[in-house]
């Protein structure tokens, strides 16, 4: 990413990711929220973080999608925030608030893409993720 943009904290970054992908059809689902508030909650990433900052986290992440290009503003956001021992994590917890409904739409798919483009994961890495999340969240 190219683009100039004013870094946020890793865990900032990581609830862009999250929120960009709930995002990503248009409707924020009940689950994904959830999902999204559970992770913030329980991994030790967010430990220090205020949790009553996340919806003016979710919030400024808004903002900077409504953006004339958006998208791009954010993901270089994310980029350039996290290190790049990161960038596995914040694809894994894209791919969790994906599978959160069980349903994971054509958009969301398309996100999951750009992402992985963006931060440069290599292939056995996103597979092992994806294919983690398909087992964690089957049902019978």
């Amino acid at each position: 990413m190219n683009k100039t943009v004013k870094p946020v904290s890793q865990q900032e970054a990581l609830i862009y990711t999250m929120v960009t992908l709930s995002a990503a059809d248009r409707k924020m689902t009940d689950g994904e929220l959830m999902k999204i508030g559970d992770i913030v909650k329980t991994l030790p990433i967010f430990r220090d973080f205020d949790r009553n900052r996340l919806v003016a986290v979710a919030e400024a992440c808004g903002v900077l999608l409504q953006e004339d290009d958006g998208l791009d503003t954010v993901l270089a956001v994310i980029s350039s925030s996290l290190p790049q021992r990161m960038y596995d994590t914040a694809y894994a917890l894209a791919v969790e608030v994906a599978a959160a409904d069980l349903h994971v739409e054509q958009e969301e798919l398309r996100f999951l893409q750009i992402l992985r483009d963006a931060l440069n994961l290599d292939p056995l890495t996103v597979a092992a993720i994806e294919r983690g999340a398909r087992a964690r969240y089957r049902v019978a």
